[in-house]
Protein backbone atom coordinates (compact mmCIF):
# COMPACT_ATOMS: atom_id res chain seq x y z
CA UNK A 1 0.00 0.00 0.00
CA UNK A 2 1.14 3.28 -0.81
CA UNK A 3 1.20 6.79 1.58
CA UNK A 4 0.45 9.89 -0.15
CA UNK A 5 -1.30 13.33 1.21
CA UNK A 6 -4.41 13.25 -0.59
CA UNK A 7 -6.48 15.45 1.85
CA UNK A 8 -7.66 18.66 -0.65
CA UNK A 9 -7.41 16.49 -3.57
CA UNK A 10 -10.70 15.79 -5.30
CA UNK A 11 -10.15 12.58 -7.77
CA UNK A 12 -12.62 11.27 -10.54
CA UNK A 13 -12.35 7.78 -11.57
CA UNK A 14 -14.14 6.27 -14.69
CA UNK A 15 -15.38 2.94 -14.76
CA UNK A 16 -15.49 2.89 -10.79
CA UNK A 17 -17.95 -0.05 -10.77
CA UNK A 18 -15.15 -2.48 -11.50
CA UNK A 19 -12.79 -4.13 -9.14
CA UNK A 20 -9.78 -2.87 -10.18
CA UNK A 21 -11.08 1.02 -10.11
CA UNK A 22 -13.01 0.25 -7.10
CA UNK A 23 -9.84 -0.97 -5.28
CA UNK A 24 -8.15 2.27 -6.72
CA UNK A 25 -10.48 4.32 -5.10
CA UNK A 26 -10.33 2.91 -2.05
CA UNK A 27 -6.77 3.46 -1.70
CA UNK A 28 -7.16 7.09 -2.83
CA UNK A 29 -9.67 7.54 -0.36
CA UNK A 30 -7.76 5.87 2.58
CA UNK A 31 -4.77 8.80 1.73
CA UNK A 32 -7.27 11.72 2.39
CA UNK A 33 -8.68 11.81 -1.27
CA UNK A 34 -12.37 12.92 -1.93
CA UNK A 35 -13.44 10.44 -4.68
CA UNK A 36 -15.85 11.20 -7.12
CA UNK A 37 -17.20 7.55 -8.56
CA UNK A 38 -18.39 7.05 -12.14
CA UNK A 39 -19.70 4.63 -13.92
CA UNK A 40 -22.25 4.08 -16.54
CA UNK A 41 -23.74 1.40 -13.90
CA UNK A 42 -24.66 3.50 -11.21
CA UNK A 43 -25.52 0.26 -9.25
CA UNK A 44 -22.22 -0.67 -9.11
CA UNK A 45 -20.38 2.51 -8.38
CA UNK A 46 -23.29 3.27 -5.43
CA UNK A 47 -22.93 -0.47 -4.32
CA UNK A 48 -18.99 0.40 -3.61
CA UNK A 49 -19.74 3.71 -1.90
CA UNK A 50 -22.05 2.23 0.59
CA UNK A 51 -20.18 -1.38 1.46
CA UNK A 52 -17.48 0.69 2.02
CA UNK A 53 -16.06 2.38 5.35
CA UNK A 54 -12.92 4.32 5.28
CA UNK A 55 -11.87 5.71 8.45
CA UNK A 56 -9.69 8.91 7.59
CA UNK A 57 -10.71 12.13 5.79
CA UNK A 58 -11.34 10.52 2.76
CA UNK A 59 -14.97 9.91 1.01
CA UNK A 60 -16.97 8.91 -1.66
CA UNK A 61 -19.55 9.84 -3.96
CA UNK A 62 -21.04 7.76 -7.06
CA UNK A 63 -22.66 9.18 -10.42
CA UNK A 64 -24.33 7.72 -13.68
CA UNK A 65 -24.66 9.81 -16.52
CA UNK A 66 -27.21 7.30 -17.91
Amino acid sequence: MFKVDLRDKVIAITGAGGIICSEFAKALAENGAKVALLDINYDAASGFVTGTVIPVDGGFSAYSGV
